[in-house]
């Protein structure tokens, strides 16, 4: 796991400490080594946290004939098939790293080789006969990869931080950008909340060549379910999970599992243990709330025999700092109150291991999230006259708002809200915070951006598919990579820790999206494949307990604890000043919440951490832009 970084520079020679302060700027992701590469016209930086092959590796590496220099993050799991295919063909290695190999396989198959990589990477090369420089990201958005093209020439990193170590980049904030993430708790890709810099979409690489960029897709998952009979469903998943979590153990430092006890980290330690005795597994608890999951990790653990350790995340810690941190590492603020979690599960974990497995990405392929639920009822009860549902809504603003992290109150506010909303913003709206309407009030000039715009770049046979999948897909494509999948690289890199999720081997996720939809919800039960497949694996606590999101109780701390935090982030001079936010709508959020008038934890846990972020970063209002979002076949 590292972190790379790098810059092309045709006229004018670049400072020679520039491309050594943007690796610096990522020293967290790789602590073990860090190298730097300069040519007349680019310069590549890498940063290496050393998983496979300790003592050999080291980053940038060059081909036999200096003719190309590839700087790399992630792991590819099957880069031993390979390399053995690519001696077959010739090719000698002085290593036993899959940054070699990666390299080799370019000099042999150029972009096609992109499709032969199994695993999480982000991936730069310059190649120098052709005098190209090529950027890669993996299927599904696992490893980070920006860039900004300006004037001809292209800046790209594993975090923005290390572009805005440029001067010619500038610090401005994209209003699009921003429209999305206060829709979404989220920036979906291509889009970052920083003006002329964007996300490389997964599962697609990108060309510079003499100034002039172009990107192709070599991956993207067909939405066409096929009959299949539950045995046989299970038999195959089996099989599929099995061999991804072999791989995915694939270490030559101490490695551990991520066990919240629920269904998904459950699944892949009891796979994980069939391959390694005694395996470490590590947890965040809640004593004293009733989302407390201490119970249900506490016996998966028991029942795996595990050398466990935990941390309870409490008001006695130091929460306001961790959230100040985050704002340096999170390189865009994240809206996800879950990121606090994740930070103190990795600060732990990194202890003890250098690698942990997690079970991200299940909820998103075998829908176990309870809004897909939400998008049936709401069908239903679009048949109740809207002045009803109004009615109803208005009734609720007089019930007071509870301390609990997801209430009935904010529940019921929640489905009504989304009720009123057409498919498929009703989807987007059950996770997000800021309806377009709140945004009008919100923001002194609001973009025309709007979450439904994301839904019109679904793939030509989408409309045939059922509503599911479709939902699916959009998670798939921007929730997974966008908030889950970012949060989670940005919260174990900030403490040197690679986590590998082995739901999100590409043949899972094909085999998920083929898949009917009484598969994947029976009934009133999600994920229904996984609990069956499951069902005579795991105590029966885990596959039949509620399901919890893994974050922490905003509304209650931001009346208590965090309420400091709130108050001097949000305030009128730092609002006013941005010439973005207007004031009175964010202090009329403010004293709702206060006097729980409403739950708005959530919205504003997402304003904090985009103050927070852009006051650390320096970033300034400017002028709107607009960029297309993806089409279905690129």
């Amino acid at each position: 796991m590292c972190g790379i970084t790098g810059f092309t520079h045709r006229s004018t020679p670049p400072d020679p400490s520039l491309i050594r302060r943007s690796t610096a700027s990522i020293t967290h992701r790789g602590p073990d080594q860090q190298g730097v590469w300069e040519s007349p016209l680019v310069s590549l930086g890498a940063t290496r946290l050393k998983i496979l092959d300790l003592a050999g590796g080291d980053q940038p590496i060059a081909s036999p004939d200096g003719g190309a220099v590839i700087v790399y993050n992630g792991e590819v799991y099957n880069h031993g098939e390979l390399r053995t295919e690519l001696e077959s063909l010739g090719h000698r290695f002085q290593s036993r790293c899959d940054t070699e190999t990666i390299l080799a396989a370019f000099l042999q198959w150029d972009t096609a080789c992109f499709r032969r990589l199994r695993g999480m990477f982000a991936i730069a090369i310059w190649d120098a006969r052709s005098r190209r420089l090529m950027l890669a990201r993996d299927r599904l958005g696992i490893k980070p990869l920006y860039y900004a093209h300006l004037h001809g020439e292209i800046y790209f990193g594993s975090e923005l931080k290390t572009i805005l170590e440029h001067p010619e980049v500038p610090r401005t904030l994209d209003p699009d950008g921003l429209a999305y993430f206060l829709s979404l708790n989220y920036i979906p890709t291509p889009y970052t909340l920083v003006q002329s810099v964007s996300k490389l979409r997964p599962g697609h690489f990108l060309e510079w060549r003499d100034g002039n960029i172009r990107t192709e897709c070599f991956w993207n998952h067909a939405l066409w379910p096929r009959p299949t009979r539950l045995e046989d469903a299970t038999a195959e998943l089996d099989t599929l999970l099995r061999r991804s979590v072999r791989e995915h153990l694939l270490s030559d430092v101490p490695l551990g599992v991520w066990a919240s006890g629920g269904l998904d980290s459950s699944t892949i330690l009891h796979y994980a243990a069939q391959e390694v005795p005694r395996l470490k597994t590590f947890s965040v608890s809640f004593r004293g709330h009733s989302f407390d999951e201490s119970r249900y990790f506490r016996e998966v653990a028991r029942h795996y025999g595990t050398d466990h350790h935990e941390f309870d995340l409490n008001p006695d810690q130091d929460l306001a700092g961790a959230i100040e941190s985050m704002s340096w590492h999170s390189d865009e603020p994240s809206a996800d109150a879950g990121a606090l979690p994740v930070w103190f599960l990795s600060k732990m974990c990194r202890r003890h291991v250098t690698v942990a497995l997690s079970g991200e990405g299940a909820d998103e392929l075998f829908a176990g999230y309870t809004t897909y639920l939400a998008d049936r009822y709401a069908r239903l009860a679009r048949r109740v006259p809207a002045t009803l549902r109004r009615g109803l809504l208005a009734a609720l603003r007089v019930w007071p708002a509870s301390n609990e992290k997801i209430g009935l109150d904010y529940k019921l506010r929640r489905f009504l809200e989304g009720s009123l909303l057409p498919e498929p913003e009703s989807h987007l709206h059950w996770g997000g915070s800021f309806s377009h309407a709140e945004q009008q009030r919100l923001l002194a000039a609001p973009s025309r951006a709007t979450p439904g715009d994301l839904y019109r770049w679904l793939p030509a046979e989408s409309g045939q598919v059922g509503l599911l999948n479709r939902h699916l897909w959009a998670d798939q494509r921007y929730y997974l990579t966008d908030d889950i999948l970012y949060k989670c690289d940005r919260m174990s890199m900030a403490h040197s820790l690679e986590v590998r999720p082995p739901f999100l081997d590409h043949r899972i996720v094909e085999f998920a999206a083929a898949l009917p939809e009484d598969l994947k919800i029976r009934g009133g039960q999600l994920k229904f494949v996984v609990r069956e497949l499951m069902k005579n694996k795991l105590p029966a606590c885990v596959l039949n307990r509620p399901k919890e999101g893994f974050d922490i109780p905003t509304h209650l701390w931001f009346r208590t604890v965090l309420k400091p935090l709130l108050l001097d982030t949000l305030n009128e001079r730092s609002v006013s000043s941005t010439g973005v936010f207007q004031w009175p709508a964010v202090q009329a959020a403010i004293g709702d919440h206060l006097a729980r008038r409403r739950n708005l934890g959530y919205p504003l846990w997402g304003l904090v951490t985009l103050f927070l972020w852009m006051k650390r970063w320096k970033i300034q209002a400017n002028a709107e832009r607009n960029i297309p979002l993806p089409c279905a076949s690129n």
